[in-house]
């Protein structure tokens, strides 16, 4: 099962992550209330082993500016998460990143590799709205291996929603915050634990 964290923002939570066995984190360059600088983001990926994958996470920013944030990060994904187009992720692509498309399940042609990805994410309506939903609508979609399934998981969700779905990956945010934007090392070491037991 594998498991990103996203939306960290101290060293602490980082590192509680990593020692708690997830396979990503995530760290937000565009505005929300989890949102860090290009230079934060590098100061705290510099700390996270190579087996864990670092994750650039942006939305609603043009290409231009994309491009501009993930410059001198070092981190080694970019998510782009929302309305962005099979051209944006080719423009994206002589980056070297591995590519993570996070979008709404009513999105078109939801299937892992169709924009050029190598990662899926799949949200609720609203990406990145923290909203749980059916997730039993994803089982059996051919959506092709590996993809991951985010919107409304937290500890006490995330095995269910596994089972429901069929999903061989989670994201998680907001479920694991003691008030919004601040995240909880207990349970982010807790969510990380009842992913697992699933999968």
């Amino acid at each position: 099962m594998f498991v990103k964290i996203c939306g960290l923002s101290t060293a602490e939570t980082v590192a509680t992550a990593v020692q708690a066995g997830a396979d990503a984190v995530g760290f937000v360059l565009t505005r929300s209330p989890r949102q860090v600088t290009p230079d934060t983001a590098r100061r705290l990926a510099a700390a996270v082993p190579p087996q864990v994958l670092t994750v650039a996470v942006v939305a609603g920013a043009d290409i231009a500016t994309v491009r501009e944030l993930v410059r001198d990060t070092g981190l080694r994904a970019l998510q782009l998460h929302g309305d962005y187009t099979r051209a944006d992720f080719a423009a994206v692509a002589d980056l070297g990143l591995t590519l993570v498309r996070a979008v709404s399940y009513e999105a078109p042609d939801l299937r892992i590799g169709a924009y050029g990805e190598d990662l899926l994410l799949v949200d609720a309506t609203e990406p990145g709205s923290g909203g749980a939903w059916d997730y039993a609508m994803l089982r059996g979609r051919g959506l092709g291996d590996g993809w991951i399934l985010a919107g409304g998981l937290g500890v006490d969700t995330v095995a269910d929603a596994i089972r429901l779905s069929g999903a061989r990956g989670v994201d998680v945010s907001s479920g694991v915050e003691s008030a919004r934007g601040v995240k909880s090392e207990a349970l982010i070491r807790e969510f990380i634990a009842a992913a697992r037991k699933v999968g």
